[in-house]
């Protein structure tokens, strides 16, 4: 099930210059670790001055979805689920 959130989270994340390609590695939430296993989708957009990027991550079978604010360069968890329905 999906559960909508907007909660601050810490993230490690990884940026390979060769590729130009940057995403979050780990996710720290609610006193547990969480390893990407798969990125999803990437995309961004503008809200005033800030860019926004919008990450679609699996960590196992829990499935993320982050915004990182390049303005203030915070982190938070605007969507989870543990892949069940309903």
């Amino acid at each position: 099930m999906i559960t909508k959130l907007k909660v601050p989270v810490s993230i490690y994340s990884f940026y390979n210059h060769k590729k130009g390609s940057f995403y979050p590695k780990l996710v720290f939430w609610e006193g547990r670790k969480y390893k990407t296993t798969k990125i999803g989708y990437h995309h961004k957009y503008k809200k005033g001055k800030a860019l926004i990027h919008v990450f679609s991550i699996l960590a196992g079978n829990i499935y993320f979805k982050l915004l990182h604010n390049t303005e203030n360069l915070s982190w938070e968890v605007e969507e989870i689920s543990d892949g069940e329905v309903g």
